[in-house]
């Protein structure tokens, strides 16, 4: 349809009187010509249809990172495709004695590996990497991921003896992969580990942009700023849904720039003249590890790494180009006794006080190689993960009493959070203008905060679906909804066991650990069936049995009594008669202490 007046559909007036509603019908019509022609350049040719995309629509399944902290991972599916965005864990909180890891319950996926084109990851954090290598021992699909992400999943898979048998393809922002009827393009965003991007994942269903973890920073130390361009352009052609990193949505205004961290560094180098200066840091945090070079260069000091993680990740980012520093800057940690503390700088582990870190170690003057002094000027250079306040609060008191200054996140700016604040997630859901909202990474306080912010910015409640893991989140153009729910949950990893510890051997070690054990030993001669040992108790955690001979003398006549009563069958049946015995003791134990230890019978043949 020709038009006789004004500019065409890009800009311009529409024509006057009875050309308008054409002009309107033909602006439409072009719109959606160039929405299919961009999912023909995404897709190899092949376009959709509405009628397609009602036909087809794209399943949302999340596995973890919802309604909580780590082990982020999220299943898309769509038509006969399936592929995977991050894979990671989380660290046992005081519920889980004992476990070392939690990673995602793979059920699903294994249950449907044939259909798994690959697994994507926006960047190298173990809340998103970390789980990897106990999925692909059970599937094989390609991994695909920036370098840096990609260097240090590899080392995790020399760990796991998969170095050689998984294929790990690198892509760069702003490229794209073909999982099936699905593309997946990499877009950079800022965060506090390098190469982190977030995903635009075109399906027949439309775009669904995924942030990850990310934050708004125009002044990054790599000089590498958000690609919010592309966030741009994918909203004026229309995004279906938004999934949207939800950490910091409770904190307004934006998080600072990681550069402001180097300024107060500056400073407390310049306060700490004639000091050892020790920095404890998160691992991954390469920028902020390239400030403290920096400075250390600056102030004519060496620098060395504690911790296992530490070594590791720096080693790699020096490999790979995204550590700089002038030969002879980093020294081994064998070669700190030739330098005097003044010219010394040692980058550790143990920000958040965990208990076998080498920060904690120090405190605890357990180190072999270590020794805090009051000539020490220590930074813990990050802000306590909730819940481990107090190991924190622990670890700087025992710093303080061996005559050490510290420093730490309330006191001076050492820390800046690498997740989005209030007005940067306003800025990528103006930016992206989505349909469907769905907040992501965050407990459920941090979901609902973010869902409030996207009603403010004039989302329908109805377009907003606060999920939890397993869940499986149906989307088309037409419609949102929870259809099913696949199997979810955690895996407990202890020691080389995964999955060996469930909820009732959990259920056992907090048993143990709050009450502890008595052990009951009898013997019986089985021919004669007569008792010929026993009964003798063991206490373990329950009572100090020297200073409570009294009370387990009572409790080995209870039990006396018990056996005394019963007749031949009963001494045969071995089952019924350790429930007895464990009943009755029960009863006397909590009569006399109100406490309720393990009892454990154990009956030997003799």
């Amino acid at each position: 349809m020709a038009l006789t007046e004004g500019k065409d559909n890009r800009g311009g007036k529409a024509p006057q009187n009875s050309g308008k509603v054409n002009y309107r019908r033909n602006v439409r019509q072009n719109n959606r010509v160039r929405a299919l022609e961009t999912l023909q350049n995404r897709h190899g040719g092949k376009t959709y249809s509405k009628k397609e995309n009602r036909k087809n629509p794209v399943k949302i399944i999340p596995l973890g990172g919802l309604n909580e902290i780590g082990k982020n991972m999220t299943v898309f599916e769509c038509c006969n495709d399936i592929f995977i965005l991050d894979c990671g864990l989380a660290f046992p909180d005081m519920d889980l004695p004992g476990v070392d890891i939690v990673i995602p319950d793979f059920t699903y996926v294994v249950e449907n590996k044939e259909r798994v084109r690959g697994v994507v990851l926006t960047h190298g954090h173990e809340d998103h990497i970390g789980g990897l290598a106990y999925l692909l021992k059970k599937i094989d699909v390609p991994i695909y991921g920036t370098r840096l992400t990609l260097a240090l999943v590899k080392g995790k898979l020399e760990e796991h003896g998969l170095a050689d048998k998984v294929k790990l393809c690198e892509v760069q922002p702003r490229k794209t992969v073909h999982m099936g009827c699905m593309a997946v393009e990499f877009i950079k965003v800022n965060h506090s580990i390098p190469d982190a991007v977030g995903m635009a994942i075109h399906t027949p269903a439309g775009i669904i942009v995924h942030t990850g973890d990310f934050k708004v920073d125009f002044s990054p130390v790599d000089g590498e700023i958000i690609d919010l361009a592309r966030f741009g352009e994918l909203g004026s052609r229309g995004v279906l849904a938004l999934m949207a990193d939800s950490t910091n949505a409770e904190r307004d205004g934006f998080t600072r720039s990681e550069r402001t961290v180097g300024g107060s560094f500056e400073k407390l180098f310049e306060s700490a003249v004639g000091k050892r200066i020790i920095i404890a840091t998160f691992s991954s945090n390469i920028h902020r590890i390239q400030q403290i070079i920096d400075n250390a260069v600056r102030h004519n000091r060496k620098v060395s790494v504690f911790g296992r993680s530490m070594i590791h990740v720096m080693s790699t980012a020096l490999e790979l180009g995204y550590l700089k520093a002038p030969e002879g800057t980093v020294i081994d940690i064998d070669e700190m006794s030739r330098y005097p503390d003044e010219q010394i700088v040692l980058i550790t582990t143990g920000s958040q006080g965990e208990p076998m870190s080498a920060l904690t170690r120090m405190a605890m003057n357990s180190h072999k190689k270590v020794t805090i002094t009051p000539n020490d000027f220590i930074i813990i250079s990050a802000t306590p993960i909730p819940g481990n306040e107090k190991y924190v609060t622990r670890v700087v008191n025992e710093l303080m009493k061996s005559g050490a200054e510290v420093v730490y996140e309330a006191m001076y700016e050492v820390h800046v959070s690498g997740h989005a604040c209030q007005e940067e997630l306003k800025l990528i859901q103006a930016l992206t203008r989505p349909k469907y909202f769905i907040p992501v990474h965050g407990e459920y306080k941090h979901l609902a905060k973010h869902a409030q912010i996207a009603r403010s910015m004039g989302m329908p409640e109805e377009n907003i679906i606060i999920g939890e893991i397993g869940n499986v989140i149906e989307m088309d153009d037409n419609s949102i909804r929870i259809a099913s729910q696949v199997t979810a949950g955690r895996v407990m990893v202890d020691g080389l066991g995964v999955g060996d510890v469930g909820s009732i051997v959990l259920r056992d070690r907090k048993h143990l650990a709050q009450d502890g054990l008595i052990i009951v030993v009898i013997g019986i001669e089985r021919v004669s069936n007569t008792i010929v040992s026993g009964p003798d108790i063991i206490s373990r955690g329950f009572v100090y049995v020297r200073e409570s001979e009294a009370l387990m003398d009572e409790a080995k006549q209870v039990l006396m009594r018990v056996l005394d009563s019963c007749n031949s069958n009963e001494l045969r049946e071995w089952g019924t008669l350790k429930t007895k015995l464990r009943d009755v003791l029960s009863e006397y134990i909590y009569g006399k202490t109100k406490r309720s230890p393990m009892i454990l019978p154990i009956i030997m043949e003799v």
